[in-house]
């Protein structure tokens, strides 16, 4: 026997049902949307992120999340900076994420267009700092990691755009409706 009280469920959610011979079918449906991410991909909040496994330059792992309905993460809150710092277990743990000032020294903008916050930042110590010591043309693309000694978040760092690391890929999270179906006897 399966018995549901209709006077709990009804001033909440909409609900229809049907009968087929000794057994009542019934179909709970919300309208409110639920939000959902690919397989592979790690729902936080209305966002998705993908953690890649592939060590790429900058601009191919921009071009690797573009691939998969992306972009580079823009982080944008310090829940945001906590959510994906968590995914750096040691110190070899280095992911790339969308901020870069490749096209103006010093001014630092996400993939989207819009320019770092600097009330928001998490730059390590002496950073960004441009350094030309493995490329002539500097750090212009910011990695994070070494977690190690990295206090208040701050592991984020100039690096250049030509070396190869991991990195964070992020999206919105579809948006789509479900569906609880319960099949049984209504007492």
């Amino acid at each position: 026997m399966f018995s549901l009280d209709f006077q709990n469920v009804l001033p909440y959610i909409p609900f229809s049902t049907s009968s087929k011979q000794n057994a009542s079918v019934i179909l709970l449906t919300s309208y409110d949307s639920c939000t959902k991410c690919e397989y592979g991909w790690e729902q936080h909040g209305r966002q998705c992120y993908y953690f890649s496994t592939n060590r790429l330059t900058w601009s191919e792992s921009r071009d690797e999340c573009r691939q998969k309905g992306g972009d580079l993460v823009q982080i944008d809150s310090r829940e945001e900076q906590l959510k994906v710092r968590e995914k750096m277990n040691n110190d070899e743990d280095m992911f790339w994420i969308g901020l870069t000032d490749s096209e103006k020294e010093g001014t630092w903008l996400w993939v989207d267009g819009s320019p770092l916050n600097e009330s928001l930042t998490f730059w390590r110590e002496n950073e960004p700092n441009n350094y030309p010591w493995r490329d002539r043309d500097g750090e212009d693309c910011v990695k994070m990691g070494l977690i190690t000694g990295a206090p208040d978040l701050k592991c984020w760092f100039d690096q250049s755009c030509k070396e190869a690391y991991r990195s964070i890929c992020e999206r919105p999270a579809e948006t789509g409706h479900f569906t609880l179906q319960c099949v049984g006897n209504v007492v």
